[in-house]
């Protein structure tokens, strides 16, 4: 009789793990097929502040056109393989595999058309511009790739990369797309906001830390294993 109750709590149990798994799966499905999560947030399309005027604009990673490949490709190069070292080589194939996958969402930042600025937005990459577009007003200075993903059994938006030119550093702008970024999570049910820093990138480390006052996952690495 006891192995009776106790195998029809257990199914009771396992039924709502089901109903659970399947709940976090429909909200991860439904953040991911909304093409353009921007619409929900106008004042967040531009930023002028600081010496720079910018539009945002959203995208998909299997919907990207070559220039902007290259753009992403080149940006990444530029700002990451000095921190890889010689693992950079590897890690780039990696990040060129996950840049055009479907479940990639981006908010990309480009010049403002009426910019009155006189910042001048330049990189070590080739310049570009959006598909169908020309002329510095749509001059790409940077990106950010998301998706919606689970994680210890909760959902969330997990920021692959946030990707910005020099000359669109140290003015704001990165913590306006994080913030961007958390009010995107909380409009599509997420319980959090993940991404990965490495250690020896110290100013991402003090960014996310100090002044966005991220906090170390428990299932970091450098929780499970320090060295």
């Amino acid at each position: 009789m006891c192995k009776h109750v106790n195998w029809k709590r257990n199914g009771v149990q396992h039924h709502m793990v089901l109903e659970k798994k399947k709940a976090i799966d429909e909200i991860i499905k439904k953040a991911s097929s909304v093409k353009d999560h921007l619409v929900s947030f106008p004042p967040f399309c531009h930023y002028e502040r600081n010496g720079i005027s910018v539009c945002l604009e959203s995208g998909l990673g299997d919907q990207l056109a070559s220039p902007v490949k290259k753009y992403i490709q080149n940006l990444l190069k530029v700002n990451m393989e000095g921190l890889y070292g010689p693992e950079w080589q590897m890690e780039e194939k990696v990040k060129r595999r996950e840049m055009v996958s479907p479940e990639a969402h981006y908010i990309f930042v480009r010049q403002f058309t009426n910019t009155t600025s006189n910042e001048n937005f330049s990189t070590k990459s080739e310049e570009t511009t959006y598909p169908g577009q020309t002329g510095d007003r749509n001059r790409l200075v940077g990106f950010v790739h998301y998706r919606f993903i689970v994680e210890e059994d909760i959902p969330v938006v997990y920021v692959y990369e946030l990707q910005l030119e020099t000359c669109a550093q140290r003015k704001g702008l990165g913590k306006f797309l994080m913030q961007l970024i958390e009010l995107i999570a909380r409009k599509n049910h997420m319980g959090a906001v993940m991404l990965t820093v490495q250690k020896a990138n110290v100013l991402a480390m003090n960014f996310y830390a100090t002044k966005l006052r991220y906090i170390i996952s428990n299932i970091s690495p450098s929780r499970v294993d320090p060295l």
